[in-house]
Parts: structure tokens; sequence; C-alpha cells
């Protein structure tokens, strides 16, 4: 997990402009046939659409590991929201079987075993379905290393062209609002921990149970919309937010 957080903070710098609907645009004409073709085609949002007009979708996954060469989607949990709203209604979950047997340590993390794999679909049966949902919606993760990482990567491996989306990053938000604390107030303090319950509790949300992807999925869609309370516009631009 600390390696996780590590990584994710190697990208908390200002990030350029991203242009998401152009670049959807580009990947359009480069995708082979079929449905990640269908996905890029369907665009994105305007990069000047304001965040509480931007369809949001939380997402969360569990892997067998941190490495996205190596390592695989075993579940995934979402949940449609915007900037006030959480549709619980339309909340998916899925479980994916993986080629490569589970690993003790990621067992006791997200608890997942065989014995519920043994009846689930392989990822490349379902990835399609996952397309469906993430089509023209801004995802919403907390750590997105690892998200856009491993799905960029199993869509490599399944139709032979990376899959990318725009994200908001909770993870990434929370570390650019305790960059405007005080610095007196951050002399005094100890670092504040960017792991998803910690952030949840600064803003006093409920404690759920950890690594379990939907709930997981739940628990960012909560955390980001106390943070457009506290630090965001929702009428600013979603490109002054979005990676």
């Amino acid at each position: 997990m600390l390696k996780r957080l590590m990584t994710a903070l190697k990208g908390t710098q200002k990030q350029p402009l991203q242009d998401w609907q152009a670049m959807f645009a580009k990947w359009a004409k480069e995708a082979p046939e079929g449905p990640l073709k269908r996905y890029y085609e369907a665009g994105t949002i305007a990069l000047d659409s304001p965040l509480k007009d931007t369809p949001l979708l939380a997402l969360d996954l569990e892997t067998t590991g941190l490495d996205p060469l190596k390592d695989e989607i075993i579940s995934l949990g979402c949940v449609p929201m915007d900037h006030r709203i959480i549709r619980c209604n339309g909340a998916g979950y899925w479980m994916a079987k993986p080629e490569r047997t589970l690993n003790a340590e990621s067992v006791t993390i997200h608890e997942i075993t065989h014995t519920e794999l043994a009846e689930a679909p392989p990822l490349h049966r379902i990835l399609n379905e996952i397309l469906s949902v993430l089509s023209g919606k801004v995802v919403v993760v907390h750590c997105v290393s690892i998200e856009r990482e491993f799905l960029r990567e199993a869509a490599l491996n399944v139709y032979g062209f990376p899959l990318y989306f725009p994200v908001l990053d909770t993870m990434h938000i929370e570390h650019l609002a305790q960059d405007k604390t005080p610095w007196w107030k951050r002399i005094i303090a100890r670092k504040p921990s960017l792991r998803l319950d910690a952030c949840r509790q600064r803003y006093h949300l409920p404690r759920y149970k950890a690594h379990h992807a939907l709930t997981d999925a739940l628990s960012s869609a909560e955390l980001l919309q106390a943070q457009i309370s506290y630090h965001l516009d929702p009428n600013a631009p979603i490109s002054n937010y979005w990676l």
C-alpha cells in the first residue's frame, strides 16, 4: 500500500491542460474496429464543461498485486454520480477469474478467494460491458495509477490498443488541499495520510470496511462530494480538476 501511495504522489504536481475530447477523437481513428473504437467514437465532454454538469462514475478495482504488467484485475465496482447525487441504483459489480493463482498476500487484503472466483468469467468476457459503463463518463478514483494502468493493460491484452479515460483523483485532490493548509499548522501537525479512510475521516464521513471494489467506489464518490463542498468550484471547468 505504501508503494501505491508513493507512486500516486509522483503525479501530484500541476498537470498540463488535458483536452480529452480531442484525444478521444484521435484515438477513435487509431483504435481497431470493435468495442474500444466505439467507446472512443462516443467521445467525452468538452474541457470547458462545468464540473456540476459532468457525468461521473466512481470506480474501484481489486487486483492480485500492484504491478499492472504482471498482476490481474479480479473485481470491479462502480457507481454513477454527479457533484450532488450518488445513484446507488445504477451501481455495478463484477468479479473476474484470473489466469494465475492468487497469492496469499493479496488474498489477505481483498479477502477474495479461489472459491469465490471459480465460476467468475475471465476479464476479457466482461470488458465490453465495462467499456459501456465507462462511456461518456469522467471516472472518479482514489489513486489514478491503479485503475488507469490496470485497465490500460487489460485493454491492450484484449483489444490490442490501450484504454484511457479522464479522471478525478480524490487522492490528488486531497494532496492539493492539504498543501494549502497554513504553514504553521503543517509544522505542528504530522504529515497527513492520503489513504482513502484517512481522507474520509477529515470530512467526518462514515467508516466502511476497506478493499471491496463496490464499497471503495462508493467511498470515493462520497469523498469527492465532500471535497467539492470544501475545495472545488462546481461552476469551474472540469479541465481545472481532471487528469
